[in-house]
């Protein structure tokens, strides 16, 4: 049975996600600790219909993971209407916390009728394209910075909208130590990073999040995109315009903050 408290700020997060809208900070009693955290976003990411676009995996820097006491990772569900294409626009307020720059991964439907479990040699047959891609992050709730990794889980992992970027047909593209770069020139922001800060790296972030999904038991009928982590860390947005990723040997992706 569901705690009906737990039910009844569910519904108040899914609204804020649904409609757009900025509400007060849910009790610490259900973000603090990832576990009731993965509670919480199971149960909205279970009351939102919408058509899926894929899924995420946050927390993917592991010196954040050992600041906040964390073993690993987790992912969270990413929705069709918070999918871009390269250079839209996305409209930001003061809880968004900033932009991240990623490389994400197309994933063939198929992974889903897989009968043993995802591992580094198998993998490769189930991604069709890669591409750079931008990821605004931000609370439906009023409050800024991460207390605890349940913070963002509980939030429908903090998700805002991602940019994809050009897709590339997938042939084995080593992502390991590529040099990456997140840049608004009109402000004079430039951040440098690069792929081996996600998880390790971006494919040991993408085999993660399938894990996990094989673990739960989720199904889904159509191909789907993985995002996985952050190359750069949250870089804060100091001020509005274009800003600029680029993944030494994948390409860029860009996004206008408005």
């Amino acid at each position: 049975m569901i705690n009906k408290n737990l039910n009844k700020y569910a519904n108040r997060l899914v609204n804020a996600f649904l409609n757009n809208k900025i509400i007060s900070p849910l009790p610490v009693k259900y973000t603090k600790k990832i576990s009731d955290a993965q509670k919480l976003r199971r149960l909205c990411e279970s009351k939102i219909k919408k058509p899926i676009g894929g899924f995420k995996a946050a927390g993917t820097g592991i010196p954040v993971l050992k600041k906040l006491k964390e073993k690993e990772p987790f992912y969270a569900t990413v929705y069709n209407h918070n999918v871009l294409k390269n250079k839209k626009t996305v409209k930001i307020n003061k809880f968004t916390m900033g932009i991240e720059l990623e490389v994400c991964y197309f994933i063939k439907r198929s992974f889903f009728d897989l009968k043993q479990k995802i591992t580094k040699k198998n993998i490769k047959k189930f991604i069709t394209h890669i591409a750079p891609c931008i990821e605004v992050v931000g609370y439906r709730q009023k409050k800024k910075g991460i207390r605890s990794l349940g913070d963002l889980c509980s939030d429908f992992g903090a998700n805002v909208k991602f940019i994809i970027g050009p897709k590339k047909k997938f042939k084995n593209q080593n992502v390991k130590n590529l040099k990456t770069i997140l840049f608004n020139k009109k402000i004079n922001q430039f951040v440098h990073g690069n792929t081996n800060t996600v998880y390790i790296n971006p494919m040991n972030s993408l085999r993660f999040v399938l894990d996990k999904l094989q673990k739960d038991k989720i199904k889904y009928k159509k191909d789907f995109y993985v995002f996985t982590g952050s190359s750069v860390g949250v870089v804060p947005i100091l001020g509005k315009g274009i800003y600029k990723g680029v993944i030494d040997k994948l390409g860029s992706v860009s996004a206008k903050i408005s």
